[in-house]
């Protein structure tokens, strides 16, 4: 093989990149949220522990408290991610 030769691959199957439809990422990432949240909030709380019995609030009732609102937006997100993935499932192509 000479210096100015190259090896060029056989052409081979074309590879076709398609984008992933709107609102996959969004469903995917509030299902994760909303599935993690209350589980982060429940492991914080335990990290906190019950707290003093003169606290106004339980440190671990609240973290609970807000992984599970958080895990509701979450959902919503999710919901909001599954709307747009439905409606560009039945838009004409």
């Amino acid at each position: 093989m000479t210096s100015n030769e190259i090896d060029v691959p056989e052409p081979g199957r074309r590879v076709v990149l398609e984008p992933t439809p709107p609102g996959l990422w969004l469903a995917l990432l509030g299902g994760a949220l909303a599935v993690l949240a209350p589980l982060l909030g429940f492991l914080v709380g335990g990290a906190f522990g019950v707290g003093e019995a003169t606290d106004s609030v339980d440190p671990m009732f609240l973290s609970l408290f807000i992984g599970i609102v958080v895990g509701g937006v979450g959902v919503l997100v999710a919901l909001a991610g599954v709307k747009r993935l439905w409606k560009d499932s039945r838009r004409p192509r």
